[in-house]
């Protein structure tokens, strides 16, 4: 439970965030070395974040330190997947938001989004380079896939996990 003294504040996403958390992505994602095709950078709801998960059974929400958008995720279902599995989409955050529990708090925001949508499975894509993301991922329950799910576009990846809601 959260006792709400957290450094950070996780609210769902509004139109006024879209222009903030297309900068979060695109200042994390190359920090990894996730650039060019293949990659969730190029996906054009970056720019219209709010309006992608307006969707039925999507979410995103972002997170706020001191004030200001310093991450995000969401869940949406999975493209070219089965219609109980969901997908974790473009959860990042700024070094500044790294280490204060925001991953863990946003992660079961998600997941508890994710069930109440009726999903019941959770799948997402990442980078082998994203240690302390697949920390978290495992730590949440996300078992290691031996290949993708789905057709997500996001050829790029190369670490896929699931687990079930």
């Amino acid at each position: 439970m959260r006792t709400g003294t957290e450094p950070f504040r996780i609210r769902p996403i509004e139109p006024r965030d879209d222009a903030a958390i297309a900068g979060v992505i695109r200042t994390v994602m190359p920090e990894f070395g996730a650039t060019g095709e293949g990659f969730a950078i190029n996906d054009p709801e970056v720019d219209w974040m709010c309006r992608a998960y307006r969707a039925p059974r999507a979410a995103y929400f972002v997170v706020e330190r001191d004030g200001a958008v310093a991450g995000g995720g969401g869940v949406a279902p999975l493209l070219g997947g089965d219609a109980a599995t969901c997908e974790l989409r473009k959860m990042y955050f700024l070094p500044e938001l790294r280490g204060l529990g925001a991953g863990h708090a946003l992660m079961e925001q998600c997941l508890e989004a994710a069930r109440g949508f009726g999903f019941r499975r959770c799948y997402l894509e990442t980078l082998a380079g994203m240690d302390a993301a697949r920390r978290l991922y495992e730590r949440s329950g996300f078992q290691r896939l031996d290949a993708p799910l789905g057709s997500t576009g996001h050829g790029g990846c190369n670490a896929w996990y699931a687990r079930g809601l």
